[in-house]
C-alpha cells in the first residue's frame, strides 16, 4: 500500500505561463448535433492548459484514439496560437484551441479566468456532462474505457479540497465576503460535474475577491529585480489557481457533493532529492531516466490520500470498490512519456 500526501505548505513553480483563450474555431450547437444519433453517451471534456503546443501528444493520441465519440477536447494556449497541421501532428488537437484566449501569469487571477473561458466554451456542447482539467505536461495513466467507466460512475465532481489552516494565505479583508472557514486549499487539476461547472463560470461574487486580495508576493529568485519589501510577513502569498474552485463550492454550500480529492497525481514530496532543482516547493519533473513501469506501478497502487490539515485519511474508491486513486500524472518531459508509450507500459488501446 502507498500513501499520497498534500501539505498544508505547498508552493509552485515558478514560472511564466503565457495563455490565451480564444473563442474555438466558430462552433455552434448546430455543429455539435449534426449527425449526432438519435441516443448518445454524456460525453467529457478535456480541457487542457498550454502554454504552446501540448508536448505530450502523441500520449494523448494514443489515449484518445479508444475514446469513440464520447469526448472533446479544448486548449487554452498563449494569444494566437493554433494548432494547424505545423503545429500539432494529431487530428484530435487540429483546431482545437479555443480562440478568444487571455494572456496568462502563473500565480494570478488571469489562470482562473482561462480556466472559465475553457468551461464557457465546454458547456456550449450540451452533451458535455464532466469537464476535467488537465496541464501540457500531464499523462493518463488508464485506457479510455477506464478512465471513463471512473469518472462517470460517481455523480460528484472531484475537488482536491482541505482546510487552510498553516500558511496565512486567507486575507481577512475578504471577509465578510469570504469567511475564513470557507477558505480552501487544493490543486487546480479538478474534475467538475456540469452543475459545478456552470457554478463557476456563472461565479460573480467570489472571482473579485480573488482579483484584488488574493495575489502571490515576492518570492527570492526575484528580489534581484525587485525592490525587497520591508517586511514580507504581512503580505499574503495566496495562489488563486489553489484556492479558487475550492473556496468558491464551499461558499455555496456544496461540499457534500465532491469527493474531495484530485485524479492527478504530483509528488511534492522532493526532500530526499539530490538534485537541487527538485528540492524546495517544485513538483518533481519527471524525465528520460525517470520514466520506468516501477514508477507508474507506484502511482497506479496509491489508494489513500492523506490530509494533514484535517487530520483526514482519504481512502480511494470507484463504484463503492477499492480502487487506485489517480487517472493522471504529472509532471513529464516530452523524452519521458515517450520513453513509456515505447516501452508499452502506457497500454491505452487496450
Amino acid at each position: 500500500m502507498f500513501v499520497g500526501i498534500f501539505f498544508g505548505g505547498l508552493l509552485f513553480m515558478q514560472t511564466r505561463w503565457y495563455t490565451h483563450v480564444v473563442g474555438l474555431v466558430p462552433l455552434n450547437h448546430h455543429q455539435f448535433l449534426v449527425s449526432q444519433p438519435h441516443v448518445q453517451s454524456p460525453k467529457i471534456a478535456f480541457l487542457f492548459i498550454a502554454r504552446n503546443r501540448l508536448p505530450l501528444e502523441m500520449v494523448w493520441d494514443a489515449f484518445f484514439r479508444g475514446g469513440d465519440s464520447k469526448f472533446s477536447i479544448f486548449v487554452h494556449s498563449r494569444p494566437g496560437f493554433l494548432f494547424n497541421q505545423a503545429t500539432t501532428r494529431s487530428t484530435y488537437f487540429l483546431n482545437r484551441q479555443v480562440n478568444d484566449s487571455t494572456q496568462v501569469d502563473w500565480g494570478e487571477a488571469s489562470m482562473i479566468e482561462a480556466e472559465r473561458i475553457l468551461l464557457r466554451h465546454a458547456l456550449d456542447d450540451p452533451l458535455n456532462d464532466r469537464f476535467v482539467f488537465l496541464s501540457d505536461s500531464c499523462i493518463p495513466l488508464y485506457n479510455f474505457s477506464y478512465t471513463y467507466d471512473y469518472i462517470m460512475s460517481t455523480s460528484t465532481s472531484f475537488v482536491d479540497s482541505f482546510a487552510d489552516t498553516k500558511e496565512g494565505r486567507y486575507n481577512p479583508k475578504m471577509h465578510p465576503v469570504i469567511p475564513v472557514h470557507n477558505w480552501r486549499k487544493g490543486s487546480q487539476w479538478v474534475v467538475l460535474t456540469r452543475k459545478h461547472a456552470r457554478i463557476v463560470v456563472d461565479d460573480e461574487t467570489v472571482l473579485p475577491m480573488f482579483q484584488q486580495y488574493c495575489k502571490k508576493k515576492p518570492l527570492p529568485e526575484f528580489w534581484r529585480e525587485q525592490h525587497i519589501p520591508a517586511d514580507t510577513s504581512k503580505l499574503h502569498n495566496c495562489i488563486p489557481d489553489e484556492h479558487y474552485v475550492q473556496t468558491l463550492l464551499a461558499q455555496k454550500d456544496l461540499e457534500g457533493e465532491l469527493t474531495r480529492r484530485s485524479l492527478t497525481h504530483t509528488s511534492w514530496d522532493l526532500s530526499s532529492s539530490r538534485e537541487r532543482e527538485r528540492r524546495g516547493w517544485h513538483p518533481v519533473t519527471y524525465k528520460f531516466s525517470d520514466a520506468t513501469p516501477m514508477l507508474v506501478k507506484f502511482i497506479k497502487e496509491i489508494d489513500n490520500i492523506y490530509y494533514e490539515t484535517e487530520y483526514r485519511r482519504e481512502w480511494c474508491s470507484s463504484k463503492a470498490k477499492p480502487s487506485t486513486c489517480f487517472l493522471f500524472a504529472r509532471k513529464f518531459t516530452r523524452p519521458a512519456a515517450i520513453r513509456l508509450l515505447n516501452m508499452s507500459v502506457l497500454e491505452y488501446l487496450n
